[in-house]
């Protein structure tokens, strides 16, 4: 037991990380050490059974009671306590079904056991009455289970309490749960990923699917010069000059991209840090700033990170895995257009042949330097044969010319540099919702501004979220070639309303299903750039294999 010497200094204990240490160690270290929390639908029914409890619409007297114990290292806020025989007796309530022991009887969960213990013990020390007991009721099946406070209760909580601190010292996540019915319901799956960990474990696995529904919030891109993005109570308010306010209520969005002079508040900046809404520039010529992020982040995912991504060895196998991605989405561009009789050209098979011949020697490249220079002479061929991909009846201007940038010259290439801008800005995103640090990457060199790792795993979605897309926008004749470009010498910009045009094409093609090759599921390609940063982080934590797998049909 810790007397108060030893947790002086130490913050206490929350009573219900005890209860997520009982029900799975991976979810308290999520939850408490790297803090990250998940709301799910069962974790809002909880709350709602707890304000109905705190209003008295349950049956009896009952008194919700915050709780403190420098003795123990803990804290807490117990559901409520009765007089029961002149004895103080705490209560939790759970909205499922109880435990069922050996001989078919009613007891309660391990996790809820030490739950309630810990609350008795607080209770015990609060009062300084002796506690026998607490009790579970499951409101599911409506049953109450007695939880004794004996000697093996008091014991059980000390050695929650010591392995929980061990925990929280420590940098090195816990593995997957043995029990798998456990992460069915557990509203951490989304961020932990312990189908995709165990399916890296063993190949014929059969996952289920517990990533995320798409996320059905939009991406607020706001492209007049000087509007302004304040806040209005729990709204997000836009506002320019002769034009009427637009508000848009913040649960409703999930980014803020401010093109060119656009400006917002420090409110409405508060606003989206506390609602986890990512705030994104980017240039009037469609180059990508940076974004804003609300905290430090967790540092154990970082030291991780840094501890991974400085080793040579671990880097160049990545950035192997990462090269082969791109050359194959690159290759299936130019395969599906050899299947077209009309597009069957002479440079297009060329390019498949030089690709494919080049293909192996990139995946046993010995270094770095050696990778660039086989993607770099496969991008050659692959830019190089684009142009035989449009449509005969395509005006010359909005044909691809080979690949430039900084700043573009042509109109394709407008487009292809204003795409990658937005799917940066949208690995940037995810990277900051992961927690990793996009200042370290393993395959791109340090630059002035744009950031290595967000540049490294752009590389997986360039052919399939913007070359993809432009060539058949080209194709269909989408664009106007006066009004959505403006031309400066040999520099091609797009045009106001050709950033309009291009982000309702880029943003559909987002929404778009596809079905991952190796884990089987549909997502979309807005949810599966968030799912490759996930995999990504478990490369260096035991649970790698499916990192960069994705692979176009």
């Amino acid at each position: 037991m810790h007397n108060s010497s030893d947790t002086i200094d130490v913050i206490p204990l929350r009573v219900h990380a005890l209860h997520a240490l009982g029900y799975c160690e991976r979810l308290f270290y999520l939850e408490e050490v790297e803090n990250l929390r998940v709301a799910d639908e069962r974790v809002y029914a909880g709350r709602r059974l707890h304000v109905e409890i705190e209003r008295g619409e349950d049956e009896g007297e009952w008194l919700t009671l915050a709780l403190e114990s420098e003795r123990w290292g803990l804290v807490g806020k117990v559901d409520c306590v009765r007089r029961r025989d002149g004895m103080l007796i705490p209560y939790e309530h759970k909205r499922g079904r109880s435990a069922r022991s050996q001989d078919g009887g009613a007891e309660a969960w391990p996790s809820d056991r030490l739950q309630v213990v810990a609350y008795a013990a607080l209770l015990e020390e609060h009062t300084g009455r002796t506690v026998t007991e607490g009790r579970v009721r499951y409101h599911a099946d409506n049953t109450m289970v007695r939880v004794p406070m004996d000697v093996q209760a008091h014991a059980d909580l000390q050695r929650a309490i010591a392995r929980a601190r061990a925990l929280q010292s420590s940098v090195e996540r816990p593995p997957v749960a043995d029990n798998e019915r456990l992460c069915v319901r557990c509203s951490l799956a989304p961020v932990c990923l312990p189908e995709e960990a165990r399916l890296a474990q063993h190949s014929d696995y059969k996952t289920i699917r517990l990533f995320p529904a798409d996320d059905d919030r939009q991406v607020l891109h706001v492209l007049t010069p000087g509007a302004k993005i304040g806040r209005k109570g729990d709204q997000l308010e836009v506002t320019a000059k002769e034009a009427e306010p637009q508000r848009y209520p913040v649960q409703e969005v999930g980014q803020v991209v401010l093109h060119g002079f656009a400006q917002i508040t420090t409110q409405a900046l508060r606003l989206c840090a506390e609602r986890e809404v990512g705030v994104h520039w980017v240039t009037m010529g469609g180059r990508y700033m940076g974004a804003w992020s609300a905290g430090a982040g967790p540092v154990q995912r970082r030291i991780r990170q840094y501890k991974a991504l400085t080793d040579p060895a671990v880097c160049l196998r990545l950035a192997k895995q990462l090269a082969e991605a791109r050359v194959r989405g690159q290759l299936s561009v130019l395969l599906r257009a050899s299947r077209d009789v009309g597009r069957a050209t002479a440079v297009v098979k060329a390019a498949i042949s030089g690709i494919r011949k080049l293909l192996r020697p990139l995946t046993h490249a010995d270094s770095l330097e050696s990778l660039r220079g086989y993607e770099g002479s496969i991008a050659a061929q692959y830019f190089g044969a684009l142009p035989d991909l449009i449509a005969p009846e395509v005006s010359a201007l909005m044909r691809p010319d080979g690949r430039n940038r900084r700043p573009p010259r042509g109109r394709c290439n407008a487009l292809l540099s204003f795409g990658y801008a937005l799917a940066l800005k949208d690995v940037m995103n995810a990277i900051l919702v992961v927690g990793l640090d996009p200042a370290l990457g393993f395959y791109h060199q340090p630059r002035s501004q744009a950031h290595p790792l967000a540049l490294d795993l752009l590389e997986l979605f360039r052919v399939p979220l913007v070359d993809l897309p432009v060539l058949a926008s080209i194709n269909r004749r989408q664009w106007d070639e006066t009004e959505d470009f403006q031309i400066a010498g040999q520099q091609v910009w797009l045009s106001d309303a050709g950033q309009k045009k291009f982000i309702q094409i880029y943003e559909r093609r987002k929404a778009d299903q596809w079905k991952h090759p190796v884990i089987g599921h549909a997502l979309s390609y807005a949810r599966l750039i968030e799912l490759e940063v996930r995999l990504l982080e478990k490369e260096w934590m035991n649970e790698g294999g499916l990192f960069a797998r994705m692979r176009l049909r």
